[in-house]
């Protein structure tokens, strides 16, 4: 499955975070974009484990999200 992920620098925490808006509370870090995007992969393979063995609702990607 492919979830939107959304990578930026945070000052305060002095690294690129990557949030994965589709799966509840799933983010990663980084020190480099890329770092930040392949343990945010990582993060997505780990939780969609978890969900399967706990019976938790995986959502389907919808892809291209929309912010206000």
């Amino acid at each position: 499955m492919k979830y939107e992920v959304i990578i930026y620098w945070s000052n305060e925490d002095d690294c690129f975070i990557a949030e994965v808006p589709e799966l509840k509370s799933l983010m990663a870090h980084g020190e480099t974009h890329q770092e930040a995007l392949t343990n945010a992969q990582e993060a997505i393979n780990l939780w969609l484990e978890v969900a399967k063995v706990d019976g938790i609702l995986i959502p389907q990607p919808k892809g291209k999200l929309m912010y206000a």
